[in-house]
């Protein structure tokens, strides 16, 4: 099994993702949510620049944060730096588009804009919406002059959870990336995605899955409520909590698993966001630090339970069985996230995947 990095996207994470690559890591994704990070691309430039093994790639791209023939230029300008090692992660915007106050994309949209990346980064003349109601043929005009590298792969991976979602990924033969809780719902979203996958007529073997969690390493004293593992792990704990109030506020449907044990939990943050101003945009402050830190809003809501039930946070030996049972269960790459400010939990993780090497 592959190990990568989630990084949120910042002028300095290049550091990150050269760390990664030093520790064993094979991947280091940059996230795409512009009104809480900075720009990936970018990102993936400078680290580019400063690493020579390490696959980088957008975890995930957003198709309605700019046009495709802009992201195809993109890619293949981060080609141009890091020949054969990029990776075009994609999906309909859960965390981006919702921190403006907008439900993710339609999936016939996203496929029609993998469609005509790829057709660009193939060297293809294709047809393309460039203004509203407007369709013209558009290519790459001077490859050759070297400003661009489309000759080597991108690889393809595609965020989806839901049926038709993975339907699309084995239509294209693409990589598979999903994020996950724990064990049982990650094995049991691999399982659904390699019968769609064999359905398709496609081989077992050749599905690529890649799995997002979430968490925390505990040293000798820590508990599930330290304050150091709710720096950690609590941005992710909270992504549950914005997501039911989602439901409650906009009527967003959440895709996440909700235990008996935290609806308690659940509910009375939902009571506390029917606050959050403007009123008429309470999506903003209940994404505010979506991912990447505890609000002070939340802060009483991230209880132990919710860690637990939402992340990869324990001792070191329960860490490694959780990683074995994956591997076991088919999962090709295991992407371990941090949060801004805990850069150095990268040097956890890394001592964590130095046994599966």
């Amino acid at each position: 099994m592959e190990f990568g990095i989630g990084i949120p996207s910042a002028h300095d994470s290049w550091k990150v993702a050269r760390r990664a690559e030093e520790l064993g890591f094979t991947h280091a994704w940059f996230y795409d949510t512009q009104m809480l990070v900075g720009d990936p691309f970018v990102a993936m430039g400078a680290a580019a620049a400063h690493t020579s093994r390490i696959r980088l790639g957008t975890g995930v791209l957003v198709p309605t944060n700019r046009i495709p023939a802009v992201t195809a230029s993109a890619f293949a300008t981060l080609n141009g730096m890091a020949p054969g090692r990029i990776d075009f992660g994609v999906g309909t915007g859960f965390s981006a588009r919702r921190a403006m106050g907008l439900g993710a994309m339609r999936l016939a949209d996203m496929e029609e804009y993998i469609r005509i990346v790829y057709a660009l980064l193939n060297g293809e003349m294709t047809e393309a919406e460039v203004d509203p109601g407007v369709r013209k043929k558009i290519k790459f005009l001077n490859p050759e002059l070297g400003l661009i590298n489309i000759k080597d792969p991108v690889r393809l991976h595609i965020s989806a959870l839901g049926p038709k979602g993975r339907q699309m990924t084995a239509r294209h033969g693409a990589a598979w990336k999903m994020v996950m809780s724990g064990v049982e719902d990650g094995l049991a979203a691999v399982n659904a995605m390699r019968k769609t996958w064999t359905d398709s007529g496609r081989p077992a073997s050749d599905l690529y899955a890649s799995g997002w969690v979430w968490g925390c390493l505990l040293r000798d004293g820590e508990t599930l409520d330290s304050p150091r593992v709710r720096a950690e792990a609590g941005p992710r704990a909270a992504v549950l909590l914005h997501r039911y109030a989602d439901l409650d506020m906009e009527g967003w449907i959440n895709t996440s698993p909700v235990p008996d044990s935290v609806k308690d939990t659940l509910q009375g943050y939902v009571e506390a966001a029917r606050k959050f101003q403007p009123e008429d945009a309470r999506y903003l402050l209940n994404h505010t630090g979506h991912c990447i830190a505890v609000k002070p809003e939340e802060d009483r809501f991230i209880t132990a339970e919710l860690i637990r039930q939402t992340t990869f946070t324990g001792t070191e030996q329960d860490i490694k069985q959780r990683i074995e049972a994956l591997r076991a269960g088919g999962l090709s790459q295991l992407v371990l996230p941090i949060v801004p400010g805990h850069e150095d939990a990268v040097e956890d993780w890394g001592r964590i995947i130095k046994a599966f090497r």
